[in-house]
């Protein structure tokens, strides 16, 4: 629930005090939210990229394809770290069970009036079933 403009008011003028007060402790304070520690965190995973970028090509260019499997792991493992980072830093953290928010979506969409649509394995099983049946045309 968002703060109202008068609460949002009083906890920056708690703020300003505090940092007058105190300024190690607000730095303290500032230093331990959450959004600082995943920034280090997106940028630590994409140091890890380049050197993973450079592990590639010093691989291709020794010709030791070991070197060059090592720099690609490096920058999947990186670019990985650094979009799990990168959403819990601006809030968007992905959904633990899967399964909850298609089934949300699916009522949802029943709710609606509309039927919700197949997903991926749905319409491979329909494909399948198809497949296995004579045509009836003909």
């Amino acid at each position: 629930m968002p703060l109202s403009e008068h609460e949002r008011r009083q906890l920056e003028q708690i703020e300003q005090g505090l940092r007058a007060g105190d300024p190690r402790f607000a730095g303290a304070v500032r230093a331990a939210d959450p959004r600082v520690h995943y920034r280090r965190r997106v940028i630590a995973a994409a140091l890890g990229f380049l050197a993973g970028v450079g592990l590639l090509l010093a691989g291709v260019v020794i010709n030791v394809i070991l070197i060059s499997v090592a720099g690609f792991v490096v920058m999947l493992a990186c670019a990985l770290w650094a979009v799990t980072s990168y959403r819990r830093m601006i809030g968007r953290t992905p959904a633990k069970d899967s399964g909850s928010a298609s089934k949300r979506r699916a009522a949802k969409g029943r709710r609606a009036g509309t039927q919700a649509k197949p997903g991926l394995m749905e319409r491979l099983e329909e494909r399948w079933r198809r497949r296995a049946q004579p045509p009836d045309g003909g």
